[in-house]
């Protein structure tokens, strides 16, 4: 056990007796990955192989249940737990989410951690920035979908988590799905790729025109960015979630886009690609926590506007883990 897994085994066990939970069970998932000595999915893809953590030892077993001591009285579980495995298990403690023991120490990323994030962040930057290199016009949403999907894989990407190409009014809708529009000049034009890689999720999303922006969009993307910008300068060590939000929302208001604006303007992303901090939450920022920032606005039947990037919040300043511009690409073919 290295001294860095040792550390975290230990912080690991103080929450659990804070908590009183005597064991922690685990399924393959982010939890695993955080606990494991490798950081890697264990052999054949981690089927019915389970993490134990005791008081003891951290053991990877197909027999849980044979490890959890006959006196237990409170067992953690992962929360991705099965029906089929909680089953399986057939003891009789009381079962918890383990996420009151671990949600917390993943919240704050250490410097291994950060590293491995900024190398999925930089993966998934090259994949969209060979989009500005393929060919756009008269394909399909879907046709580029595929494309960029083999690509991702190609990069080293071990899940595509999400992949969205959105075109012409397309764009404004949040949870589009790529599908047979064809794509011609003219057309505003959203690519976002979430996925993982070596174990650390990353997201991008930038926007481009095809041919030349459609007329206005200049206009309502130059509000996104200004958002963006905003949100980036007020993402401090201390500064609750709900804060951050008011001020992307204060900036879109201003402009005139306020009734347009999405909801949502991020989410805390690392082991898994939805994780804390989140809006409902009372979260407060801290050095080490890493943050999709993702303000956008979206105008109906017409076209939209969305950049995610993620962000790590330090000590000094918010520092952006990746470095592709922001530029508005104009598609040449």
């Amino acid at each position: 056990m290295s001294r860095g897994h040792a550390a975290r085994v230990a912080a690991v066990r103080r929450a659990m007796a804070a908590e009183g939970i005597d064991v922690l069970v685990l399924r393959p998932s982010p939890d695993f990955r955080f606990l494991s000595a490798s950081r890697a999915w264990p052999d054949g893809a981690g089927e019915g192989v389970f993490l134990v953590v005791t008081a003891d030892a951290v053991v990877e077993t197909r027999d849980p249940a044979g490890l959890v001591p006959a006196s237990a009285r409170r067992v953690g579980v992962d929360p991705e737990m099965r029906a089929g495995e909680l089953f399986r298990l057939a003891i009789a403690a009381e079962l918890v989410p383990a996420s009151a023991v671990l949600a917390p120490l993943r919240l704050r990323k250490d410097p291994a951690e950060l590293a491995a994030l900024g190398r999925a962040v930089a993966a998934a930057e090259s994949v969209l920035a060979q989009a500005g290199e393929l060919a756009w016009f008269g394909a399909t949403e879907r046709a580029m979908a595929r494309r960029l999907r083999l690509l991702a894989l190609e990069s080293g990407c071990e899940e595509v988590i999400s992949l969205r190409v959105s075109a012409g009014e397309h764009t404004a809708r949040p949870a589009h799905v790529p599908g047979g529009r064809v794509i011609n000049p003219g057309d505003a034009l959203l690519v976002s790729l979430c996925g993982r890689w070596d174990g650390y999720c990353a997201e991008v999303g930038r926007v481009f025109a095809v041919a030349e922006p459609p007329e206005d969009y200049e206009a309502m993307y130059s509000v996104v960015l200004a958002a963006h910008r905003a949100a980036l300068s007020a993402l401090r060590p201390s500064v609750p979630f709900a804060e951050l939000a008011r001020t992307v929302n204060e900036v879109i208001d201003a402009s005139g886009y306020g009734r347009f604006a999405s909801l949502h303007v991020g989410r805390g992303v690392g082991l898994g690609h939805d994780e804390g901090p989140r809006a409902g939450e009372e979260a407060v920022f801290a050095p080490g926590m890493t943050f999709c920032l993702e303000p956008a606005i979206y105008v109906p039947d017409l076209f939209g506007a969305r950049v995610a990037d993620v962000v790590a919040c330090t000590a000094a300043e918010p520092v952006p883990l990746g470095a592709s511009p922001h530029t508005l690409h104009v598609l040449d073919r």
